[in-house]
């Protein structure tokens, strides 16, 4: 009775990926890119009026926050949200409503898998 009947997981990194799930996970990726872009395109236009002390534009593009991976569905996808800067100090800040800060799993994997 010294065997063991317990099976070691893989883990992530060993799981080999198919074609068509890279194929799904480059989609996603590029279209959370264009949405949130498009999203920050929208706030954008909403403050290019605003202008600093020097007469320049207040609200700037400023990167990207660091990459982080989302679970969905159909595995963890990365993603970069852009930042903004405020010049005028108003405390103007940009959220994207597609992917909010803390947001480490889409909704429906919540839902499938609450104890994660």
């Amino acid at each position: 009775m010294s065997q063991d009947k317990v099976v070691e997981l893989k883990k992530q990194a060993e799981i080999e990926k198919d074609s068509l799930t890279e194929l799904l996970l480059t989609g996603a990726r590029r279209l959370l890119y264009e949405a949130v872009e498009v999203e920050l395109g929208d706030f954008m236009f909403e403050f290019k009026e605003l202008r600093d002390n020097a007469g320049r534009q207040a609200v700037v593009r400023n990167g990207y926050l660091p990459e982080r991976e989302i679970l969905t569905g159909i595995g963890p996808v990365k993603v970069k949200v852009p930042k903004v800067r405020d010049r005028s100090k108003a405390g103007i800040k940009f959220n994207s409503k597609l992917l909010p800060p803390y947001l480490r799993r889409s909704k429906s994997l919540e839902d499938t898998l609450p104890w994660l």
